[in-house]
């Protein structure tokens, strides 16, 4: 009988979660280049002129001045839990073969 490629695959392990995404440096620009694959394009304008406001974490249009988080539109909208914390969750929901209990998430 030939093996289920599909039990049989492999995963993406928690060493390597760490290593790419331990920090919240690393989380921020992964959901950067992910959100903005082709560098910042403000939502109101369009432009590709930006600056970072480091008190508030947020992006701002040098053209329009609109301003914008990194988690805006995205399930992590609205939420205080660190990146890590999330990009954590997500791993342990995605990589679990029988599911996770929120009780066993929490």
């Amino acid at each position: 009988m030939a093996k289920s490629k599909v039990q049989h695959q492999f995963g993406y392990s928690l060493l390597a979660l760490f290593k790419n995404y331990g920090t919240e440096e690393q989380c921020i620009e992964a959901l950067f280049n992910w959100k903005w694959s082709t560098g910042f394009i403000c939502p109101e304008c369009s432009s590709q002129s930006y600056c970072s406001l480091k008190s508030r974490k947020i992006y701002q249009c040098n053209r329009c001045h609109h301003q914008t988080s990194l988690t805006t539109n995205t399930i992590f909208e609205h939420s205080k839990l660190p990146l890590t914390i999330w990009f954590l969750s997500v791993h342990l929901i995605t990589q679990s073969k029988v599911g996770i209990s929120a009780l066993s998430l929490k």
